[in-house]
């Protein structure tokens, strides 16, 4: 070995060792939670809930600490001060993220209990690039759209069947005065469009899946292919671009917009179509009315399809804790019937557990809104992001892409998406992938 890489390799296990060397709590004074979560929210009350029902099952002390901004930031500032918590609850597509940096756990799904309740397709998402489980699944979603049901109706449109429909449908609700103000100050999509954490990319992915694109091509053997540039994505990048720059049917400032700004915008009454996960449903319906909310399948692409974005997210045991029995106790509860019915929190505002990953949970039976099987029914068709060992830098360095050509008209997307792959190869050979 070079002196260079043999210096490379013990950097990097030094990283490891003192990231996860020690814990933020011991096991006298019980488990601390992460949980990516606004604080004193409805989300993290109901997080507090699951510590709650926990301790009690249990006997166990646990205690949540909801943060939203920064998350990743913040734990890398934990990581540097040896004061990782015990447990942290994030997005699946955190994991390699956080795997890279030494502080996870493997898991053992031999000796977990409730294991082989979990859905597979939910195992997926905690599946590292090495082919190891380093979180267990806590949280499952699919996306599909979420359409102010009385515009619809006063602009006489049908549901949409088509992305053709889907656009005539924005369309309207841009020009036709869907609210009866008399005003044109209604917009047909609702769009998180900003570059931060990725978002441009999150939102875009589950057109490209229902178009039949892929951000990356699977090789084989764990490698992969950069496959932005293929006409199925383009075309779903370049149908996106219509809508900003040609029809003009997306809110004003979404290119600057993350989740918490659109989710305003929507209630707001400011536009009438949003493709989002199941998180939101429940808010908008106490925020909006009942009778104006209602959720349809994203339809297929002109291309390919069906499909959306498959996400959600896995509960880690965190390297270094104190307490590794109590670790895989909490992680054995929040998969757990019990664990998963208390995340759900049934109709009300505020689910941690969008859609369940154990099977022995009914979701009709927890939620009396028929709306969310709309989202369990497109979770059998979801795509989860392909398993590199570090999805974050591909959804970054895809966000920024598309962000760009929705700011500017006058961009060619196809070359645009061709330069991206160019950057996907770049990062693919930094991990090892292609």
């Amino acid at each position: 070995m070079s002196r260079r890489l043999l210096g490379l390799a013990v950097a990097v296990a030094m990283t490891i060792g003192s990231a996860g060397c020690s814990s933020a709590q011991s096991s006298d004074e019980g488990l601390e939670i992460w949980i990516r979560q606004v604080p004193a929210s409805d989300s993290a009350k109901t997080a507090d809930k699951l510590a709650a029902a926990f301790t009690k099952a249990t006997g166990i002390k646990a205690k949540v600490v909801a943060l939203f901004d920064d998350f990743e930031t913040k734990l890398q500032q934990q990581a540097a001060q040896k004061k990782l918590p015990d447990i942290v609850i994030n997005d699946t597509a955190q994991l390699g993220n956080m795997q890279q940096q030494g502080w996870l756990r493997e898991v053992d799904k031999a000796k977990l209990a409730g294991a082989d309740k979990i859905s597979e397709q939910a195992w997926k998402a905690a599946q590292a690039g090495d082919g190891k489980f380093y979180g267990t699944p806590f949280s499952a979603q699919a996306f599909a759209l979420i359409v102010r049901s009385d515009w619809r109706k006063k602009v006489g449109q049908e549901v949409p069947q088509s992305w053709d429909d889907l656009a005539k449908l924005a369309k309207a609700f841009t020009d036709d005065d869907p609210d009866g103000n008399g005003a044109k100050d209604t917009s047909g999509f609702v769009v998180p469009a900003t570059t931060t954490r990725g978002y441009a990319s999150w939102y875009a992915s589950s057109l490209i899946y229902a178009n039949g694109g892929e951000f990356l091509r699977p090789t084989g053997g764990g490698k992969f292919a950069p496959g932005m540039a293929d006409p199925k994505a383009v075309e779903a990048v370049k149908w996106l671009q219509d809508q900003f720059c040609t029809a003009k049917t997306v809110n004003p400032g979404a290119v600057s917009n993350d989740t918490t700004v659109t989710h305003e915008v929507f209630e707001k009454g400011q536009g009438g179509i949003y493709l989002v996960g199941p998180y939101v449903l429940a808010r908008f319906v106490t925020n909006i009315g009942t009778d104006k909310i209602e959720v349809i399948p994203v339809p297929k692409g002109p291309s390919g399809g069906p499909g959306t974005l498959g996400e959600g997210e896995n509960v880690y045991m965190m390297a270094g804790s104190g307490d590794e029995a109590g670790q895989q106790r909490f992680v054995e509860f929040a998969v757990s019937p019990e664990g998963q019915r208390v995340g759900m929190n049934g109709d009300a505002p505020g689910p941690i557990v969008r859609l369940p990953i154990n099977s022995g949970v009914d979701l009709a039976a927890e939620r009396k809104d028929p709306r969310w099987k709309v989202f369990q029914d497109a979770y059998k068709d979801a795509r989860y992001s392909q398993p590199v060992p570090n999805w974050t830098p591909f959804r970054q360095i895809s966000a920024d892409a598309i962000n760009a050509v929705w700011a500017d008209c006058s961009a060619d997307v196809a070359a645009a998406m061709t330069a991206l792959d160019g950057k996907f190869t770049q990062e693919l050979r930094t991990q090892q992938a292609s």
